[in-house]
C-alpha cells in the first residue's frame, strides 16, 4: 500500500500547487487516477507572516510542529511542507515532530546535480534567499548558488506577496523575474531556483532565461516516489 503524504500548508497557491501535483502524477505509479491517501492541514498565512516579521522562528516551528501532530493523527506516514521560507525553522521541526519529513530544498539539490548544473541562482521571499536553506544543500551536491541582489531581493518579495499570493500573474512580474534570472545567467549561472511554491505558477522553461527548478513540483514528486 502506498505511505500516506502529510502536507503542512502554509500559502494557498503553494499548498494546492503541491497537492494538485500529488493527486495528478500520482497516476504514473499507481495507474489511471490513482494516487497516495493525502491529507493536508495548515494554519493561516496571517499567523505565520506575524511570526516571520519579527523573526520569530520558535513561533513558526510551532505552527508547523501544530500541523504535523494533526496529520500525524490524521494517519499520515511522513511529511512535506511546500513552503520554502519556514524551512528556516526546519531543524527545531525536524528535531520535535512526530513523523519524518522530506526537505523542499533537498530534491532540488539532487535534480540540479542530476542535470550537471554548476550554478544555479535563487530567488524567493527575502528571508528565503538570505538563509541557509538552499546554500548548504545545495554545496553539499556539489553545486554553487548565487544570490539576488538586495534591490532585486525587494524586487521579488514584493511581487510574491503583493501578487503571487493573491493568484495575480502580471506581465509586469514576468519581465521582472526574467530581467534578474538574466543578470544571473550573465553571472554565470546555469540554472535558476523557483525557490517559492508560488513562483512556478508565474516562471517555467518556457519564459525563463535558465532552466529553471520548479521546488513545489519537485518536492511533490519526491512524495511520491517516496510514498509508492
Amino acid at each position: 500500500m502506498p505511505q500516506h503524504i502529510g502536507i503542512v500548508g502554509v500559502s494557498a497557491e503553494g499548498a494546492a500547487l503541491c497537492y494538485k501535483t500529488i493527486c495528478i502524477e500520482g497516476e504514473q505509479y499507481l495507474g489511471q487516477y490513482v494516487h497516495p491517501e493525502v491529507s493536508m492541514h495548515t494554519h493561516s498565512l496571517g499567523e505565520y507572516m506575524t511570526c516571520i516579521s519579527r523573526g520569530d522562528w520558535a513561533g513558526v516551528s510551532a505552527l508547523m510542529l501544530s500541523s504535523a501532530h494533526k496529520l500525524a493523527k490524521a494517519g499520515a506516514t511522513f511529511l512535506i511542507c511546500p513552503d520554502n521560507t519556514v524551512h528556516l525553522a526546519f531543524a527545531e521541526v525536524e528535531a520535535h515532530s512526530p513523523l519524518p519529513w522530506i526537505h523542499i530544498a533537498e530534491p532540488v539539490a539532487e535534480v540540479a546535480r542530476a542535470r550537471n548544473l554548476r550554478r544555479v541562482g535563487l530567488t524567493g521571499t527575502k528571508w528565503l534567499v538570505d538563509s541557509d536553506v538552499y546554500p548548504s544543500r545545495l554545496t553539499a551536491h556539489g553545486v554553487e548558488y548565487l544570490r539576488p541582489t538586495a534591490a532585486e531581493r525587494d524586487d521579488l518579495n514584493r511581487i510574491i506577496f503583493d501578487e503571487l499570493q493573491y493568484a495575480v500573474f502580471s506581465d509586469a512580474a514576468v519581465a521582472t523575474f526574467q530581467r534578474v534570472i538574466e543578470r544571473m545567467k550573465g553571472d554565470g549561472c546555469d540554472g535558476v531556483v523557483l525557490g517559492c511554491t508560488e513562483i512556478p505558477l508565474l516562471m517555467n522553461d518556457g519564459n525563463s532565461p535558465l532552466p529553471t527548478l520548479d521546488s513545489t513540483r519537485l518536492l511533490a514528486r519526491a512524495a511520491l516516489r517516496r510514498a509508492c
